[in-house]
């Protein structure tokens, strides 16, 4: 059993079926990846494992491949769900730059239902890792939305490198319809550090929320990070939503609530004045920790926070009020030659909220984590601090702005807290 990347698709699930005898067990579909017999063409098909025993041992079902196209190289990805209105299990899977669904009544036997994709969104790489789920539109109990989540691959003349986009449309059973304009591009994620993202089918939580997870790394350099004894990481598990707004439906993002039991106790400010040259947290010197904040901008020109910051080294987070734009500046965020890509400022639209702006942030020893007003934008970043750089500075340009409140939380390392 082969898998096609580090980032590679399978789906698990658990089911009443034939394998089982009547009783639950476990089913895994997934990308078996390897070569034509006599040939150097790679061959990926998509092939089915059960388990009896919750999932400590599989056995390999005798009649894989279950669904396979020789004609098609780039063939991967399974993401499998029961329809409840068509009483199916849908497949959506990545085919060369689009996706295809399947339908089956068994998980053994899958026929084509339809194509999604070959003229619509970004084709700046080869599409990878599909998912496709049900959401709630906030504030309009009656209203779902069908969200078509599609990671796209490096390509050499893109800056940006791998990046993952999605779709908001109906879903009949068996085939997506985009409500967007097709050369509509939507980004889950506005930073460069968050891939191949899906989210957990069926989970288990008292009010239904989806709850989504990606690769925190890019294609573009993932194998040259500064790292020794690991390399890459997940982003933090978020619940995904939809709300309306003037230009759509959109994805909103927010990370789980049950991330507070890693904080510790708080330092807090309210209806605090910043002037530029001041800094009210010159006090902070920390590595890991979540801030949340709602600033008002005032006159100011620019404000933000330089995060994990020493003499040498920073990561800016900041607002642009001239220009509408939230950034991420890792220019001198540490150790950035092992490619040239690294090092860079990127930026997104955002309008504030009666002239505030709100940011929730994620700060660890080699990542960054931004929601902005309540998780409408989104920006993850891996940086490469010296250890030593720990300091924290709120800094205003060109103006004054008021600090509405701002909370900063150390948190404990998770792995202190996590049980096997």
């Amino acid at each position: 059993m082969v898998s096609y990347s580090p980032v590679a698709q399978w789906w698990i699930g658990r089911i009443p079926a034939d394998f089982f005898s009547g009783k639950p067990g476990l089913v895994s579909i997934f990308t078996h990846a390897d070569h034509y017999p006599d040939s150097e063409r790679p061959r990926q098909r998509q092939s089915l494992a059960y388990s009896l025993d919750k999932g400590r041992t599989w056995v390999m079902y005798g009649g894989n491949p279950v669904l396979c196209n020789e004609q098609i190289t780039d063939f991967r990805d399974p993401k499998v769900f029961w329809h409840a209105s068509k009483q199916k299990w849908i497949m959506v899977i990545a085919v060369d730059d689009r996706v295809h669904f399947y339908t089956s009544s068994n998980l053994k036997e899958w026929s084509f239902a339809s194509e999604f994709g070959a003229a619509e969104g970004s084709h700046d790489g080869v599409w990878e890792c599909p998912d496709l789920i049900e959401l709630q539109v906030e504030g309009l109990a009656d209203e779902t939305k069908w969200v078509l989540i599609v990671s796209i691959g490096d390509h050499p003349q893109m800056a940006e490198g791998s990046r993952t986009q999605y779709f908001v449309g109906s879903f009949d059973g068996s085939t997506f319809m985009n409500d967007s304009s097709p050369e509509t591009v939507l980004w889950v994620d506005h930073g460069r550090d968050n891939y191949a993202g899906v989210t957990w089918s069926d989970v288990v939580r008292s009010d239904k929320e989806k709850l989504f997870i990606g690769w925190m790394s890019n294609w573009k350099y993932a194998n040259l990070t500064p790292t020794t004894s690991w390399r890459s990481a997940m982003t933090l598990p978020r619940v995904l939503s939809l709300k309306k707004g003037p230009s759509g439906i959109r994805l909103v993002q927010k990370p789980v609530t049950d991330l507070q039991k890693l904080r510790l106790e708080a330092q807090v400010w309210q209806e605090v004045t910043v002037s530029p040259g001041q800094n009210i947290l010159s006090d902070v010197h920390s590595d890991i920790y979540e801030l949340e904040c709602e600033i008002d901008l005032g006159d100011a020109s620019e404000v933000g926070f330089k995060l994990r910051n020493s003499e040498r080294e920073e990561t800016v987070v900041g607002y642009n009020t001239a220009m509408q734009t939230l950034f991420v500046d890792r220019c001198n965020s540490g150790e950035s030659g092992f490619h040239d890509a690294f090092a860079c400022k990127h930026d997104v639209q955002l309008e504030l909220q009666n002239g505030r702006l709100k940011l929730h942030l994620f700060v660890d020893n080699s990542s960054i984590e931004v929601f902005a007003n309540d998780g409408e934008i989104v920006i993850t970043d891996q940086i490469f601090p010296d250890p030593s750089s720990k300091g924290l500075e709120l800094y205003v340009l060109d103006g004054k702005a008021k600090v509405i409140s701002l909370a900063l939380h150390p948190l404990k390392s998770i792995y202190s807290v996590v049980t096997v």
